[in-house]
């Protein structure tokens, strides 16, 4: 039975690998295992080792924190009624979309259109 901080790492490994552009035969090869034991760590059926996410953290180029970030806070952050963000964010396939989107603008026009997307929501 997959222990909830390993999801959780997993998880967040996926999405960062997936915002890079970088399949898991990528990471393995980088970081020296098969495809097939990323796909355990990303499911949370592995757990990663403290090394090992050294090394995953140096190929995707975050801290080992990161792979911690939102949680426990998960639940508290979604509890407002109303609330038309998803649950996960980061598992909202159209959002991580847009996200690997908006980083391939360049950088003045993706200020520019950051600013609408502020004044359009402020009107909505």
């Amino acid at each position: 039975m997959k222990h909830p901080v390993d999801a959780h790492v997993g998880q967040r490994i996926r999405h960062r690998r997936w915002l890079m552009g970088m399949t898991q035969q990528q990471l393995g090869d980088a970081i020296g295992i098969k495809f097939q034991q990323v796909q355990k760590y990303e499911t949370g059926m592995n757990r990663v080792s403290a090394s090992r996410l050294w090394d995953i953290a140096r190929v995707l180029d975050v801290d080992v924190s990161f792979f911690f970030e939102g949680l426990g806070a998960e639940a508290a952050e979604h509890e407002a009624a109303g609330s038309e963000m998803p649950r996960d964010l980061m598992a909202d396939k159209e959002a991580m979309e847009l996200i690997r989107s908006y980083y391939a603008i360049p950088e003045a026009q993706r200020r520019r259109l950051f600013d609408l997307a502020r004044v359009l929501s402020d009107v909505a």
